[in-house]
């Protein structure tokens, strides 16, 4: 099982939301720990980057060894998540 390295935009995003969305970006985490690429994950192209849509959320990540690495977690329906991940040199 891989272990969480989430980022400190990503923590601060997911701290802000409420309970519930939260709580469902918890659970996919989770299951992202044991299986990191499922079937609704996406690559990103031209990066070393997957993302997958939870709710009207998206997490973009990495899997670097034994770790999930998850830098952003932003809206889903605009491109701010982009443009944070490219300002961030992703």
């Amino acid at each position: 099982m891989l272990k969480l390295a989430l980022g400190r935009r990503a923590d601060k995003f997911a701290r802000k939301l409420p309970h519930k969305q939260e709580g469902q970006i918890g659970r996919k985490l989770a299951e992202l720990l044991t299986v990191p690429f499922p079937n609704d994950s996406e690559r990103l192209k031209g990066m070393d980057l997957s993302r997958v849509d939870v709710g009207e959320y998206r997490i973009i990540y990495r899997v670097r060894g034994d770790m999930l690495d998850v830098p952003i977690i932003g809206k889903r329906n605009d491109d701010e998540v982009y443009k944070r991940l490219k300002r961030m040199g992703g």
